[in-house]
């Protein structure tokens, strides 16, 4: 199964099916704040579609299709970040993701999505990974800005979010340009 520990205190770790209902009490606790950019929050009103949720992504991963999973922070579920269904014949796909209202602002997110990246472009031999964020939602954009993401254009209206159209900033991240953000990285500890 998909586990890998970011930080200190902050784990990646595949849902279980056990996970149904605490998955669905930090979303409900979080549903006005979620509500905003994420179209799937309104479709999700009880612990069954999570399970049902969890049922799928765990498939998508058991036929090498990527991974979806929680994030845990000091042992507590807070967010996700995964992979939708990995494209091989071009060997890319995009990631999408999450944090509990809570935590934001705490440098989380961009921590699990660097190490989700790097899974996909170093361990599964990716080419390319892409992120689409609304273009309000400003602490979205700041992760694939903090990653060193290219900036490729808008897809104007791109997400019906409800009840409203949303236009989406795509940004693209190589594995060359991966591993070069790497090798300077590696250079200046």
């Amino acid at each position: 199964m998909f586990s890998r520990k970011v930080a200190p205190g902050i784990e990646l770790r595949m849902f279980e099916l056990k996970d149904a209902e605490t998955v669905f009490t930090v979303v409900d606790r979080n549903r006005a704040y979620l509500r905003q950019w994420l179209p799937w929050v309104d479709f999700t009103s009880s612990p069954e579609q999570i399970r049902n949720f969890i049922v799928r992504v765990r498939d998508q991963f058991e036929t090498s299709r990527g991974p979806q999973a929680g994030i845990w922070i000091d042992g507590e579920f807070g967010g996700s970040v995964g992979c939708h269904p990995i494209d091989w014949p071009n060997k890319n796909c995009s990631i999408g993701y999450w944090i509990e209202e809570r935590h934001q602002g705490k440098g989380i997110m961009t921590r699990c999505c660097a190490d989700m990246i790097d899974y996909l472009l170093r361990d599964l031999g990716l080419h390319r990974v892409t992120i689409q964020c609304g273009t309000g939602n400003q602490r979205s954009c700041a992760i694939p800005q903090r990653l060193g993401f290219t900036r490729e254009g808008i897809t104007r209206q791109g997400e019906w979010v409800n009840d409203r159209w949303i236009d989406l900033i795509v940004w693209g991240m190589l594995e060359q340009d991966w591993r070069a953000r790497a090798k300077v990285a590696r250079r200046s500890t």
